[in-house]
């Protein structure tokens, strides 16, 4: 009899997870984990934990709805705390599993924790689910992906590459190990998960860009789902490219971005609802503007398959940089929003009151912080880490090269000029106002 430790990791769902239905296929017993790493909780060399309240509050309710679903299955989630390869060796030993089972990551740190178990002598099946299009599906090996995003997506679209459909929850899960009650004591149990802030409670949902606070934006896959109804029943979609630079509200974006980030809806899910959308309602520019998007997060994720490691360098990607300056008591203005730039502190205020901020806003803060202010953009790297409740390490790692001038932007940096950003998208004052923000005469 075969048992199975399946390891939740960025995958808190139950549909379309390649990698639970191969444990499934596996498995006569199958236990399901969530391993909270107290290195999440440690504190940055820049001064702050790694995993700030957003994205601990966010994460627990994805953990509830992932744990009521498992339990409608006749399973159960087990949530440990410690490091992934202590708690995993200990459940292997007191269950007897052969095999884990988990999704692949290509960020170091996750490939470090998954070199760990099998460095302790373990059996890891890692499966790749977390991009929209199957590597082996690409019209080039990952290892020569182009260098710049449009000759990506231009030979993606070339090649007529379309992800495979969506795979549903399984309806039954292999039993748990037998004696499962005690299984775990030897872990330690995950720490208390802190409550949005309660100055988010003042805002109102068409004021907050992302509300999570409320039930309709909690984290977990029920929440994700209805949002992704919902987003289609509307007529959202034709308008995406025309409002998706706003600034207020939760309508101008689409808003996957949270649950694609934790898991609890995969990119292929997002698409065969954006092709239903179109077969509705025809295909226009603001729908291939989402496609476009879904490539985008795709494409920082065939980037760490190519280049690992060499991302995370200071220099990144490029062959010579300076080494970057860094001004800490400025970054300490820039995260509490007091550089007196308006629409710069409006928009860090917007992201410490409630760890969302809209793309438009997050490429100008970190521009500031890079091109103005003359800081270190890893700490401001580390700082959305710590602050967002999307965060995805792809993306962010991606993003902040991009802008800094040492990734994959074609320029070699971008800076945005926030005088003529206020003038094009806050031109009445109306967002700055909203945090706090002097707007001037």
């Amino acid at each position: 009899m075969r048992t199975v430790i399946f390891w939740f990791r960025n995958d808190l769902r139950l549909a379309d997870n390649l990698a639970l239905r191969e444990a499934c296929a596996q498995a006569d017993r199958l236990l399901p984990v969530f391993v909270h790493d107290p290195g999440d909780d440690q504190s940055t060399p820049w001064g702050f934990v790694r995993r700030g309240p957003h994205r601990r509050a966010f994460q627990a309710t994805a953990l509830a709805a992932l744990d009521e679903a498992l339990r409608a299955r006749g399973s159960r989630l087990l949530q440990c705390a410690g490091a992934p390869a202590e708690v995993l060796v200990e459940l292997v030993r007191q269950i007897g599993a052969d095999t884990i089972v988990c999704e692949d990551i290509p960020a170091p740190e996750e490939q470090a924790a998954v070199d760990a178990l099998r460095a302790a002598g373990l059996r890891v099946r890692t499966v790749w689910q977390s991009s929209l299009l199957d590597p082996a599906a690409l019209p080039f090996d990952p290892s020569r992906l182009p260098p710049v995003f449009t000759a990506f997506r231009q030979a993606v679209e070339a090649a007529g590459c379309v992800p495979a459909d969506p795979l549903p929850a399984p309806v039954v899960l292999p039993p748990l190990p037998s004696g499962d009650e005690e299984v775990g004591k030897g872990a330690a149990a995950p720490g208390a998960h802190r409550p949005a802030p309660s100055g988010c409670s003042g805002l109102s949902a068409a004021q907050a860009s992302f509300p999570y606070w409320t039930p309709a934006f909690e984290g977990g896959e029920p929440a994700a789902q209805a949002h992704l109804q919902g987003y289609f029943a509307g007529d959202f979609a034709h308008r995406y490219k025309a409002t998706r630079n706003g600034l207020i509200g939760t309508d101008f974006s689409s808003k996957f971005s949270p649950w694609l980030a934790q898991g609890a809806l995969s990119p292929r899910s997002v698409y065969a609802a954006l092709r239903a959308f179109e077969a509705r309602r025809g295909a226009s520019e603001g729908s291939y503007w989402l496609w476009f998007e879904l490539l985008w997060r795709d494409y920082f994720r065939f980037l760490h398959l190519q280049h690992g490691r060499r991302l995370y360098r200071v220099r990144g990607l490029a062959e010579r940089a300076v080494a970057p300056a860094h001004d800490a008591a400025a970054f300490a203005r820039w995260c509490r929003g007091e550089t007196g730039q308006p629409l710069v502190d409006a928009g860090m205020r917007e992201l410490a009151a409630t760890g969302y901020l809209s793309n438009r806003l997050r490429q100008l803060v970190a521009s500031y912080l890079v091109n103005d202010l003359g800081c270190d953009w890893r700490a401001g790297a580390a700082w959305f880490e710590a602050q967002l409740v999307d965060y995805d390490v792809c993306s962010n790692q991606g993003n902040w090269l991009y802008i800094a001038g040492r990734g994959t932007d074609p320029r070699g940096g971008r800076r945005f000029n926030p005088d003529k950003q206020a003038q094009e998208h806050d031109p009445d004052g109306v967002y700055r106002r909203l945090w706090g923000c002097d707007v001037g005469a």
